[in-house]
């Protein structure tokens, strides 16, 4: 079928088959074995998840930084067999009445009986063995439970067990509660809502854009088939390499918004085709050749930024960045590959609904392809450039500067939702024993009973340290701990002063005296050694990511200023959403629980959201480049350009902050933090950056915007994105 184009449409005659692109022979192969296309993916999809259904998944959360402090020390503990080396939870007891009544210490001491029997633990050590384990009014205790395995490969099912044991005891005057990194898996929320939500806000999106259900079904459909694949061979691959417990949230959440994304920017292409009067056949190779390398380029920048952070060497945070980067190199496939199948099915349908469309607009006196609005919107821009580039860059700047005062961190149970067992037992433990109990420093010494009484007495002397146990015994009596606890919270940042000055200053002193070695320890180290090594590293990820960046840019705009431009201007996208999230979650508006940002998300958003800016900085600006090269007009290339593709960058950024959007409404504090800050940077850049400063800023460019030295084009290999010959 060949449709009749709409008077006013240019259409395109196909290339002989000898002169046609890779992509496009993609796309005939595609549409000529459709059926086979779908039932591969079909096959793939169920072949792989029959796979993951029968193994289950192993997922792993490993903080751990070899080199650092806290790893020292974890390992000096282990090699002596310290008992602090273990993971436990915490049965936290209040009586107002006192935990020494007769009652309440016949409730307790018969319930840490039944705990003890309970599969996966190994010891419980009672509050009344101990007197250190009741608060000094009497009405807070808390009983240890050691248990078998790590926390992170305790089942939720177990601890539920434990707790369930626990909360038995209660009366009317005794309450208990459970606490520790095992227990906070009961407060998780059940996940699907987000990601439903997400789907549907995008199905409107695009049914208002297409104005046809079956056109908006088809990216969701091919980024439903693209993560649903990916996500079976995630949880295949969790049992061979460390992939971190939270990543299946974030490749769904990244998969969705760059499949459906990457679909419409062809769909588009598609459409723009089949007006111009292309057959359904053409139309699809050509939208899939033109189009598909604004996909193929902008994937595989994203692909680069992501397996950048392997480099970084963070523990889990490599499985996710390969497991995410893995969900858009999949998405980017099926893109190229299911999309054009699909397409095929339904391309006479299309070619009738939007040549009809376009025929109605041309009867109304409306330009066939639209974009009337965008013209006047680029015209009005360029009238004042540069009032629009300073209001828009002060409004970001503006945004940006509360990220001077980012801190990384963690959160914990003092950041989980009030109604959870694991924040009541968090409370209390600080109500009885102050806020540096939930996070105190475990200090090791190797050497003699002389080594361990001087540093108690050392760290009860240290101004910020509430109190100190005396040295506790390794097993093989050669190495001692002393438990200090802080006057302040884990995540107040005057604890993260205290580990500094006792590692920089006064254990320095100590040794030098005594002549042993000392390690600071603990949880609340280990967050601390985390977010000092991820700032230490980020600048190295940036400059690396940014130059990479840069490269493929001069290569496919041929030009110098304009890869500049966009390299600062996603800089300042990024800066926006990290400025928010740390309005928002760490200075607590808007009345959420302050805290600090999750230490790996700044980079994990930088690696994202810079390589899906190039997305739309390619398909914008090499649709401005098109015009240049054809009409060597810079005004006319700026608002042609705008006119063309506004609508598309304006869709895809919406269905963006609609998906990333949707996880805000979630329990996880760290899905929060992620989609808050993706979704920020992306309305940032679709909105403020691609629709207002770059049409300024090209336009106060004008001709020196294309300009390149000649030598440097000539070393650059060509890339052409638009295939202008």
């Amino acid at each position: 079928m060949t449709t009749t184009p709409v008077q006013g449409a240019t259409p395109q005659a196909p290339p002989p088959p000898h002169s046609r692109s890779l992509l496009e022979r993609t796309a005939g192969f595609a549409q000529r074995h459709r059926w086979t296309a779908l039932l591969l993916w079909v096959v793939v999809l169920f072949g792989v998840w029959s796979g993951a259904s029968a193994l289950g998944d192993s997922y792993r959360d490993d903080f751990s930084l070899p080199g650092t402090e806290t790893q020292q020390a974890l390992e000096t503990m282990q090699k002596h067999g310290s008992a602090q080396a273990g993971d436990s939870l915490e049965i936290v007891l209040h009586d107002r009445g006192g935990l020494t009544t007769a009652e309440t210490r016949s409730r307790v001491t018969a319930m840490l009986g039944k705990v003890a029997g309970l599969p996966k633990v190994a010891q419980v050590r009672s509050p009344y063995d101990d007197q250190q384990a009741v608060s000094k009014d009497g009405t807070v205790g808390y009983a240890t439970v050691v248990l078998k395995v790590k926390s992170e490969d305790m089942a939720k099912e177990d601890t539920q067990r434990i707790y369930d044991t626990a909360r038995a005891a209660r009366s009317d005057a005794l309450d208990v509660e459970l606490g520790g990194d095992a227990a906070r898996k009961l407060g998780e929320p059940e996940g699907g809502a987000a990601e439903g939500i997400g789907m549907l806000a995008a199905l409107v999106i695009l049914g208002l854009m297409f104005g046809t259900i079956i056109a908006a079904g088809l990216p969701v459909i091919t980024a439903v088939f693209a993560v649903s694949s990916t996500l079976g061979v995630i949880i295949l691959l969790s049992h061979v390499f460390t992939i971190a417990s939270y990543t299946p949230y974030i490749m769904m959440l990244v998969g969705l918004g760059v499949g459906i994304d990457y679909a419409l920017l062809i769909f588009a292409r598609y459409r723009a085709e089949l007006v111009s009067g292309a057959s359904p056949e053409d139309a699809n190779r050509r939208a899939l050749d033109l189009a598909g390398r604004t996909v193929f380029f902008a994937g595989c920048t994203v692909i680069v930024a992501l397996l950048g952070l392997v480099a970084l060497g963070l523990g889990s945070l490599q499985g996710t960045a390969v497991a995410v980067a893995l969900t858009v190199l999949v998405t980017m496939l099926a893109s190229l590959t299911l999309l054009p199948a699909l397409l095929a099915l339904f391309g006479k349908r299309f070619a009738r609904q939007f040549t009809a469309k376009a025929r109605r607009r041309e009867a109304k006196g409306k330009p066939v392809e639209g974009g009337a609005r965008w013209r006047g919107w680029a015209r009005l821009v360029q009238r004042r450039p540069l009032v629009s580039l300073v209001l828009a860059v002060a409004a970001l700047g503006a945004l940006a500067a509360p990220a001077v005062d980012l801190r990384l961190g963690f959160a914990d149970a003092g950041n989980d939702p009030a109604t959870t067992t694991s924040r009541k037992a968090y409370d209390l433990l600080a109500d009885g024993f102050g806020p540096g109990f939930n996070g105190p420093l475990v200090v090791v010494t190797e050497g003699d009973g002389k080594a361990g009484a001087a540093l108690s007495q050392t760290l009860n002397s240290t101004d910020g340290i509430a109190a100190a146990t005396g040295p506790i015994p390794a097993e093989d009596g050669k190495a001692f701990t002393v438990i200090a606890f802080p006057d302040t919270a884990p995540q107040d940042e005057a604890t993260t002063k205290l580990v500094h000055t006792l590692r920089d200053d006064v254990l320095v002193k100590l040794r030098q005296s005594t002549g042993a070695e000392y390690l600071v320890g603990g949880s609340t180290t280990a967050v601390i050694d985390y977010a000092d090594t991820v700032s230490a590293r980020m600048p190295l990820f940036i400059a690396i990511v940014v130059g990479l960046s840069l490269l493929i840019l001069v290569m496919v705009f041929r030009s110098v200023l304009v890869p500049i431009k966009a390299a600062l201007l996603n800089l300042l996208s990024i800066g926006a959403a990290l400025g928010a999230m740390t309005l928002v979650f760490q200075k607590g508006m808007f009345g959420l629980e302050p805290g600090p940002i999750e230490a790996y998300l700044p980079i994990m958003i930088f690696a994202i959201v810079f390589g899906l800016s190039m997305d739309y900085e390619i398909f914008l600006v090499s649709r401005i480049r098109e015009e240049w090269t054809r009409t060597r007009d810079a005004g006319v290339a700026i608002r042609e350009g705008l006119a063309h593709t506004g609508s598309v960058v304006l869709a895809a950024g919406a269905i963006m902050v609609a998906v990333f959007g949707a996880f805000i409404l979630g329990g996880d504090r760290m899905l929060q933090q992620f989609g808050f800050g993706m979704a920020v940077a992306v309305f940032v850049d679709a909105v403020i950056i691609r629709c207002l400063i770059v049409p300024a800023a090209l336009q106060l460019m004008g001709r020196h915007a294309w300009w390149i030295p000649r030598a440097l084009d000539r070393a650059l290999p060509k890339v052409d994105i638009e295939k202008h010959g």
